[in-house]
């Protein structure tokens, strides 16, 4: 899923206190190793896309069982999500983040090593269970040890974290199939080069392992566990000396007793079973997913090679569209606060509506069949130009404006079950896209992106009629 998980303010955070840490330095460390989960993230999210021409020959199988396999990771991602919070709040943040590299080392060692096509779906399903935890404990955490000031910027670490997790992840499949000779089944030291790509993984994973020992644990897990003087040093070490430490203490201790635990029960009401505002939350979730996005960083190199583009230069153009992700990022970054949110949003859909329209237009050109396929020059580079720009267009918006958006614009009494709520629709969509596209690739690749680009369209009156705008309200404010 091509985007992270947005998180409100820790209860408690003091405000708007501008006190400077003594170390600065060692709190960017911090939020830096916690992010490391989010590269993680990004990495698992989009490695596979190297390897599903390498696994569709391995083991013979058709769209429809590859298609399962790609999207496997989606279910344990859906189950490490729903679980990481309940985890987390027993056994503390890093033993979460400790568990979710161990899953992710686990799962980067059996995929790479697979010994039947069940078996990699099961190590998928595994790193996925790595992948849900980290999307979820990765900004609580970087929420809980932030000073109050730098909250914000700290805080986009995790997004900046999975886009460059997804283009380091191209660059070495490229690194990898460019040993192989171009192959994705070509041998490097004993093992096909689609193994190696999915074992590479080990590195970050362990990385990740060896930093959640050295980082501290989050002072508001520690008062809750009636850990109250480590809170009080984990304080000092990231809100600075200057801060009153017993007023900090107090204040989290404040929030945690008034906090209202929403439930599923809380969102029900409206003409349609839940709340109207639950439902553009569902409705935001699902339009980022149902424009195709994740077609790109799943599926890209075995798409650009079914038009006829040899299986280097597909996985260089998966690369710089990872590079393009991480562009958009950063102008969303920047101007998400300046114009708002609804304005943004109504840009990409825009932006998005004609890219998908282009490469619908160019991928009707494909001629041949097997491995005689090709599209004529123009259309060729229309279509490259034309995914280039529905990416960057994506990420510059939605990428990151429903996150934002999930963030802020529910009610206090029940933003954690609508964001559950609106979350789990994000991994069902994702998974809908995911699992069908290598069918509908068969079918008419033309058509695929021809309805990817009608949902694009229908989110702009969606955005105009619904979507609230939510740009410099107070949380409290939303109701």
């Amino acid at each position: 899923m091509t985007s992270s998980t947005a998180q409100a303010p820790a209860p408690g955070d003091g405000g708007g206190r501008a006190s400077q840490p003594d170390h600065l330095g060692h709190v960017i460390f911090i939020t830096a190793a916690a992010a490391m989960g989010g590269f993680l993230f990004g990495y698992d999210s989009s490695v596979i896309n190297g390897a599903v021409v390498a696994i569709r020959d391995r083991f013979d199988i058709g769209s429809a069982a590859l298609a399962q396999v790609i999207a496997a990771a989606l279910i344990g991602c859906a189950l490490g999500a729903a679980t990481a919070g309940r985890i987390a709040d027993r056994i503390g943040r890093i033993r979460c983040m400790q568990i979710a590299a161990v899953l992710f080392t686990a799962s980067a060692i059996g995929s790479a090593l697979p010994f039947a096509l069940w078996d990699l779906a099961v190590w998928r399903v595994i790193g996925g269970f790595g992948i849900g935890m980290a999307s979820v404990i990765g900004p609580a955490y970087i929420a809980e040890v932030s000073p109050p000031a730098y909250r914000g910027r700290l805080a986009s670490f995790q997004q900046a974290a999975i886009v460059i997790g997804i283009a380091i992840s191209q660059l070495v499949n490229w690194g990898i199939l460019n040993l192989a000779d171009g192959d994705q089944r070509g041998k490097v030291g004993g093992l096909e080069a689609w193994q190696w790509m999915l074992g590479v993984m080990v590195v970050p994973a362990v990385l990740y392992g060896l930093m959640s020992f050295v980082i501290p644990e989050s002072p508001r897990f520690l008062i809750s566990a009636g850990r109250t003087e480590e809170a009080r040093k984990v304080l000092a070490e990231v809100e600075g000396s200057k801060v009153d430490l017993d007023g900090r203490v107090a204040e989290i201790e404040a929030a945690m007793r008034s906090e209202h635990k929403s439930t599923f029960k809380d969102l029900l009401g409206g003409r349609f079973g839940l709340m109207p505002i639950v439902w553009i939350g569902i409705g935001l979730s699902v339009f980022q997913q149902l424009v195709g996005i994740n077609v790109i960083f799943y599926y890209s190199s075995s798409l650009w090679q079914s038009v006829g583009i040899d299986p280097t230069s597909s996985f260089l153009y998966s690369f710089t569209t990872s590079i393009i992700n991480i562009v958009g990022t950063v102008i969303a970054m920047i101007f998400v606060d300046r114009i708002g949110r609804k304005p943004l949003a109504l840009i990409g859909s825009a932006g998005m509506a004609v890219s998908l329209g282009l490469c619908a237009w160019a991928f009707s050109y494909k001629t041949g069949t097997g491995d005689d396929i090709s599209m004529p020059d123009t259309q060729g580079t229309v279509a490259l130009i034309a995914a280039h720009a529905f990416v960057l267009f994506f990420a510059l918006s939605w990428g990151v404006v429903v996150w934002v958006l999930l963030g802020e614009m529910f009610p206090n009494r029940i933003r954690a079950a609508a964001l559950g709520v609106a979350a789990a629709a994000q991994w069902v969509a994702n998974w809908v896209i995911t699992v069908t596209f290598p069918t509908l690739s068969d079918w008419n690749l033309s058509g695929a992106y021809v309805i990817y680009t009608v949902f694009a369209v229908l989110s702009i009156p969606f955005i105009l009629k619904w979507v609230p705008e939510t740009k410099g309200k107070a949380l409290e404010e939303m109701g």
